[in-house]
């Protein structure tokens, strides 16, 4: 009997090099999904980003409203939805209407903002962000709960406050909370028996983190009467499959230094290995990044489910390192070899293929059998009432396989 599907889909922020026209990079974006729905993916989930020139979403709302047209299965979530930013009540009602208008294909990604310059532009102190972040979610649970808040704090106010529609989804629709490398996402998910969402899981500090963030967010769900579910557990990491590992690494000289800079100049973010020499090789060694064949994805991934002790999706970091065809053909190659090996696609052929494979030789008997009976029936049928009985024999024991007589 077949266990648990790990899920599979794409954490796009997305990052676009300013050398290339926005408009059609956005538009690019929304065909990355449209690509991902059909090849069968699980989920997308899409970023909020204000600043810095790269991450070129700034509403995942607005978005997801306009891949949900375009897609029948996939489900989209806010990758994520920086908390501070927003009033609860007005980010709720946008959330719970996105629920209904997918028929509860969205997803609730929150966060309290990744890039300090985001914040800097609204006033908000980056001292401030993870506290408003755990504030703003305590209401948010209620609110998208259907449930009537007040609440007065030195950035919202909420009297009385509830959602004019109920939830389409119930109890609310799907709240996950981000998490790298410090335990704030982790004591939040916990805390309100949320999904984590672990950013950064194959570079060494997440990828050391998972186990311990885990058991960090379990402590806290006990803490408050909850039971984390590894199903809803989410790790995040950057990849880019070829047929070989030659080729993949070829593909993604068009855009990873680019990407890299933007890391290590622009946003800050302890994203890629310092150090000299070159830094696509210390990526690669250090496991943060996965640039090989769909046999290299595989052998990551299983290192991350031993390392984790499971979880219930694995979403690629859309990077853009290579350019758009060797891009939707990496989607194309975990999609068809990678993810059957860890949703059990194949168990029921593979058993199949070795219970005929084993019976090869009584089947085989059992249809030359079948074929020298007809021969002959055929030809009594006809009026060939005087075949000798040896050549009837004969007949027959070709059908099966035997050697003629001489």
């Amino acid at each position: 009997m077949a266990g648990e599907k790990l899920r599979f889909g794409a954490f796009i922020a997305p990052f676009h090099p300013i050398d290339e026209n926005p408009t059609l990079a956005i538009h690019r974006d929304m065909e990355l999904v449209e690509w991902l729905d059909r090849l069968g993916y699980e989920e997308a989930w899409i970023g909020e980003h204000h600043s810095a020139g790269y991450e070129l979403i700034a509403s995942p709302e607005v978005f997801i409203a306009a891949a949900a047209e375009r897609t029948r299965h996939i489900r989209l979530g806010t990758g994520v939805s920086s908390l501070p930013y927003h009033h609860p009540l007005m980010l709720a009602d946008r959330i719970n209407q996105l629920d209904h208008m997918t028929r509860g294909r969205v997803m609730f990604g929150v966060g309290p903002g990744a890039l300090v310059s985001d914040a800097a532009m609204m006033g908000i102190p980056a001292a401030k962000q993870r506290d408003r972040m755990d504030e703003a979610l305590e209401v948010l649970v209620r609110l998208l709960r259907g449930e009537t808040v007040s609440h007065v704090s030195d950035w919202f106010e909420l009297h009385e406050a509830r959602l004019q529609m109920t939830p389409y989804s119930r109890p609310s629709v799907e709240i996950a909370v981000a998490s790298q490398v410090s335990p704030t996402g982790a004591r939040a998910a916990g805390k309100h028996g949320l999904g984590l969402l672990s950013l950064g899981a194959t570079s060494t500090a997440g990828f050391n983190a998972l186990a311990s963030n885990w058991a960090i967010a379990g402590e806290q769900a006990a803490e408050h009467g909850h039971a984390m579910d590894r199903s809803a557990w989410r790790l995040v990491g950057p990849m880019h499959i070829a047929e070989t590992r030659e080729q993949a690494m070829a593909d993604i000289r068009f855009g990873l230094e680019k990407w890299i800079y933007y890391f290590r100049e622009i946003a800050n973010l302890p994203v890629v290995p310092e150090g000299p020499g070159d830094p696509v090789e210390a990526m690669v060694s250090s496991g943060m990044a996965i640039i090989g064949t769909p046999d290299d994805a595989a052998a990551r991934i299983q290192q991350l489910v031993d390392e984790s002790g499971g979880f219930g999706a694995f979403l690629f970091m859309a990077h853009n390192w290579a350019n758009w065809e060797a891009t939707k053909r990496s989607y194309e190659l975990v999609a068809r070899y990678v993810a059957p090996r860890f949703q059990e696609l194949n168990a029921n052929r593979e058993a199949s293929m070795a219970w005929v494979g084993a019976n090869k030789d009584n089947f085989t008997g059992q249809m030359r059998a079948a074929v020298g009976a007809r021969i002959v029936q055929h030809m009594m049928e006809k009026g060939a009432d005087n075949i000798r009985p040896e050549i009837v024999e004969m007949i027959k024991g070709q059908a099966a396989g035997a050697e003629p007589k001489s």
